[in-house]
């Protein structure tokens, strides 16, 4: 498929690069990211170990 193949591919990945914009642009999603990345942080804090 060749040429066609990627130039396929590549607009889906713009088309999905686009929708997750979109979706990243909105406050409530931006909240669920931020107290994820909170979870995510707290949890792999250090050890203790050197």
């Amino acid at each position: 498929m060749g040429f066609l193949g990627k130039a396929i591919k590549s607009g889906i990945a713009v088309k999905a690069a686009n929708i997750a914009r979109r979706e990243m642009a909105k406050p409530e999603n931006q909240r669920k990211a931020k107290e994820l990345l909170g979870r995510v942080t707290r949890r792999g804090g250090s050890t203790g170990r050197a």
